[in-house]
């Protein structure tokens, strides 16, 4: 800490500060003078903005986070300092002291450990010998309010050595802030009797109950901000992984062991040598992660979100390598330290657990007793059940026999046993037996297929042996895998924790826990028990190759025709984990953004899987794979495009696809139709049944071919030219808007635009035209509320939005303006626009599909384009993939013919990318939304 002072001295002298206040005009009145006070104040606001400036370069230079960190905190020990001095000798100086009139100026909290981020707040104690004195009050006051005038967060108390004893306690909290007490500044015998009362009346036998409390602390932090450390938009300091939880060791530690330093723990043997060196390590880049981000920011930002993260990375000097981004680089980074940062905590606590904390009834863990209890593990004598903890029998356990590594696993998954932290240790430690021999064990290997396919605990242990580091070493391809994210808004968690998320929700699936969710993936499974290994290994595997410049399904089904061999499957097990992965992705795009009321998309797929079997096994593997990117991604309206895929491709692969000729199909719909409208009057039913062209007919169901009677009948009866209709989908999670208004060619871009303004996310549409000149669109929506009755009302709203556009009476681009909230973090999002026009997806219609950057309004300015470049959207199936859209759209010309011209083709090319390059945007919006769109 003094190098490091001294090193900051050269740039910003702290007795250069104090002369600059004694230095002061009128300094000798200082106490009635308000021109001074303002004097002292920009001093202390210029040094404290020379002394974070020079902090920031020199973090720049030397890259130490904790060094940073120091820095800023003797900046403000200089401050605190020099004010103290100032106030006591030129504002309220006492003329003959008592020996009540005294004072320490202590830092607690983060401050007290001499470390500080740029926003940090300075949490301070004032302690005194007795009671509070006047001047000591005035003393407090000024210090206080010079710093608040600074704009500085401080946390402060003043109280005397009886009070903090007493309130520590009580209070886990300021015991902690206790322990991290550091003297600043004032009467240092003062706070050199609070150490030492501190420890023999607090600390001396309150070891075990400390343990407890700083534990559950920790837990109910790691609950409040997700479970897990692989978020892909961490918080550095509260998130599991982060700073908080390297303080909560050293707090433990030095409060159990009574040590003042964190180093000395090294020397009661809680840390090897080389554990505390990988603390610290992990401390200082943490320090420098955070210490960028304050200064980025520009306050006290704790969360490493997407529209920061590039930043940071390019100040930390990281560069891009094919396959990975210099931000991907950085973020793997960062979860492989935070990884460190969970092993090492994880096997510390426990041992503290094991050793020392006793049970406390209704507590979220087992705190074991002082007594160590050992028997004997049946079926072993490798391995003994140690305070209901797998533990191993000696230390040689895996020098022995290196199958034994699995054999941990596998022992505690049969017995439901957690893992005793030496029998970690002992495994991190002997991961160089980890070689070619062990990979192509072929015990080793049915002990690890009986790991990934329990029924008990099969998640929970992968993520151990991931965090242990046996995983990435007994696949070394998964190794590569390790703590890697992908830089977008779409996956929640890093790959590893990604592909280890989706095995326990295929455990869920087999179970039947979400029977209700996923009825047909459930019902699967018990026809699918020949396979269900490979199964289990395709959902591990399916994304094994990512971060490579190549597809990374393609590499990743060669991965699996490399290492399933040795797993001891045959040659047809091998192809068919294979052919799974590298078509993982096949089924899930097919559903989203192709017409599955086109047959040759349903064709096109049946190609592709060619047996029932697959179909299957490829469901099972896309339900766990979306369901495993995070929370809200999965949604009833995927599952419903899932089953409706499945039904249809399981109708032509079984040969029950109906040979009818497309004609023949219509006049028997119509038929139907007629039939089922046979209560009512003539006329009126003939009229209704002669509205609807072919495709109506053969892509919408019956009872809903009903229910648009009933609603066209209605709107005609009330002489209403623009009428809407809602029904919310509970089961499918989106809401379905029908909307019957005169045709018009930009009419899908109005409504898009409405709901954009409505912040309603647009999931798919069905566009019809009646004989009588009218439109008739479907759109559905994704559901925001859970009860109908609210989500019946917020389409209602959107319903009477998209009519007041319609007629004229709103604005849709002030409306946009005003009411749309954009997502954060797209900005930060660099995603190439691509745009194809394909004539070999359809057999009636061309396909157009877009990539691009999401953004408000996007939706509407895309099929204003189209409607300008005259062309005639069938249905739209609106895809987005966090801050990714893939847009299909089914359309003709005017003619009702496919676009086929190479010219015209290039022409809707050309003007689709520059609409999702944003060049047309202005444009689109402010001239072609702002022209007379009532119909």
């Amino acid at each position: 800490m003094a190098r490091i002072a001294l090193k900051l001295d050269e740039i910003i002298d702290g007795a250069a500060l104090r002369a600059a206040l004694a230095a002061l005009p009128g300094v000798k009145d200082a106490a009635g003078s308000s021109g001074v006070r303002a004097g002292v104040l920009n001093i202390l606001k210029d040094y404290r903005a020379a002394g974070m400036k020079a902090a920031q370069a020199l973090l720049g230079q030397d890259g130490s986070g904790s060094a940073c960190a120091a820095r800023l905190s003797h900046v403000m020990d200089e401050i605190i300092r020099a004010l103290y001095d100032f106030a006591v000798a030129h504002v309220y100086p006492a003329r003959n002291p008592s020996a009540a009139e005294r004072m320490a100026v202590v830092a607690v909290g983060g401050y007290g450990r001499g470390t500080l981020a740029p926003g940090s707040d300075i949490d301070l104690l004032f302690l005194l010998p007795y009671k509070q004195t006047p001047w000591g009050e005035q003393i407090v006051e000024y210090m206080l309010y010079m710093l608040w005038d600074m704009k500085l967060k401080v946390g402060h108390a003043t109280r005397n050595i009886g009070e903090c004893l007493r309130l520590a306690r009580d209070d886990i909290t300021i015991r902690t802030a206790v322990l991290e007490a550091r003297y600043v500044w004032g009467d240092e015998v003062l706070y050199d009797e609070l150490v030492a009362r501190f420890d023999q009346e607090v600390v001396s036998e309150t070891g075990p109950e400390y343990v407890q409390a700083k534990l559950a602390e920790r837990d109910a932090r790691h609950a409040k901000g997700g479970e897990s450390r692989y978020l892909v938009e961490p918080n550095v300091k509260d998130g599991k992984g982060g700073l908080r939880d390297l303080h909560t060791l050293f707090w433990i530690g030095k409060y159990f062991y009574r040590v003042p330093t964190a180093e000395e723990l090294v020397g009661k043997g809680v840390f090897t040598a080389g554990e505390y060196r990988q603390f610290r390590k992990a401390e200082d880049f943490l320090w420098a992660v955070r210490c960028h981000l304050h200064f980025l920011t520009g306050k006290a930002e704790e969360r490493l979100h997407f529209d920061i993260q590039r930043d940071i990375a390019d100040r930390l000097g990281y560069t891009s390598h094919p396959g990975l981004s210099a931000v991907e680089r950085f973020m793997k980074h960062y979860f492989l330290v935070a990884k460190d940062v969970g092993n090492l905590t994880r096997i510390f606590c426990a041992a503290l657990e094991e050793e020392q904390a006793k049970h406390v009834p209704g507590f979220n863990r087992i705190f074991l007793t002082f007594q160590r209890r050992r028997r004997k593990l049946a079926g072993t004598s490798d391995f003994v059940i140690d305070n209901h903890r797998i533990n191993v029998a000696d230390g040689q356990v895996f020098e022995r026999d290196p199958v034994n590594l699995l054999r941990l696993f596998w022992f505690a998954d049969r017995h439901g046993l957690e893992f005793h932290p030496d029998a970690l240790k002992l495994l991190t430690r002997s991961l160089r037996l980890v070689d070619k021999t062990l990979r192509r064990n072929a015990e080793a290997n049915r002990l690890f297929l009986d790991i990934l396919t329990s029924d008990r605990f099969a998640e929970h242990n992968l993520r151990r042996m991931n965090e242990a580091g046996l995983l990435g070493r007994l696949i070394t391809d998964f190794g590569k895998i390790v703590a890697m994210m992908q830089f977008n808004m779409y996956h929640h968690y890093t790959v590893d924790e990604h592909l280890i998320r989706c095995v326990g929700i295929l455990a869920e699936l087999e179970r039947g826990d979400d029977a209700k969710v996923h009825p047909l993936s459930h019902s699967l499974m018990p026809s699918l028990r020949k396979h269900r290994d490979a199964l289990y290994v395709a959902v591990l595997l399916h994304d094994i190759a990512k971060g490579r410049p190549e597809d990374h399904s393609v590499a990743g089904a060669r991965i699996a025709r490399r290492v399933c061999p040795h797993m001891g499957f045959s040659a047809a097990d091998t192809r068919l984990i294979a052919w799974l992965i590298e078509n993982h992705l096949v089924m899930s795009m097919t559903a989203q953004t192709r017409d599955l009321n086109d047959r040759k998309t349903i064709e096109d797929f049946a190609d592709v899987v060619q047996s029932v079997e697959r179909l299957k096994l490829l469901l099972i593997l896309t339900v766990c794979d979306i369901r495993g990117v995070g929370p809200g991604v999965w949604n009833g309206w995927k599952g419903q495009l899932l089953r409706n895929l499945y039904f249809e491709t399981e109708l032509l692969l079984t040969g029950g696809f109906s040979e009818m000729s497309r004609g023949q199909r219509a006049i028997e719909a119509r038929n139907q139709l007629g039939d089922a409208l046979a209560g009512w009057p003539g006329d009126e039913r003939e009229r209704l049944v002669a509205l609807h062209y072919e495709n109506y007919l053969l892509t919408v169901e019956l009872p809903d071919q009903l229910r648009h009677a009933g609603f066209i009948r209605d709107t005609d009866k009330a002489d209403r030219a623009l009428a809407t209709m809602v029904r919310p989908h509970e089961f499918e999670a989106v809401t379905e808007i029908t909307v019957l208004a005169p045709d018009h060619p930009r009419l899908l871009s109005i409504i898009a635009g409405a709901c954009a303004a409505a912040s309603a996310n647009i999931v798919d549409a069905q566009i019809f035209t009646t004989a009588d000149g009218r439109a008739l669109d479907t759109i559905l929506i994704s559901r925001e509320f859970d009860r109908d009755e609210d989500e019946r009302r917020r389409a209602e709203r959107i319903g009477t939005l998209i009519e007041s556009v319609l007629s004229g009476k709103s604005s849709l681009p002030e409306m946009i303006e005003k009411r749309a909230r954009p997502k954060r973090g797209t900005r930060a999002f660099r995603i190439q626009p691509v745009a194809e026009i394909r004539n070999t997806l359809s057999n009636r219609f061309s396909v157009i599909e877009v990539e691009g950057l999401d953004r408000t309004g996007l939706l509407s300015e895309i099929t204003g384009v189209l409607s300008d470049l005259s062309l005639d959207i069938a249905s739209a199936h609106i895809t987005t993939f966090g801050e990714k859209i893939i847009d299909t759209f089914y359309v003709t010309d005017l003619t009702g013919q496919k676009i086929e011209n190479p010219t015209r083709i290039s022409a809707i090319r050309k003007r689709l990318l520059a609409t999702l390059e944003g060049a047309a945007a202005e444009r689109t919006t402010k001239t072609k939304t702002a022209e007379n769109v009532a119909p």
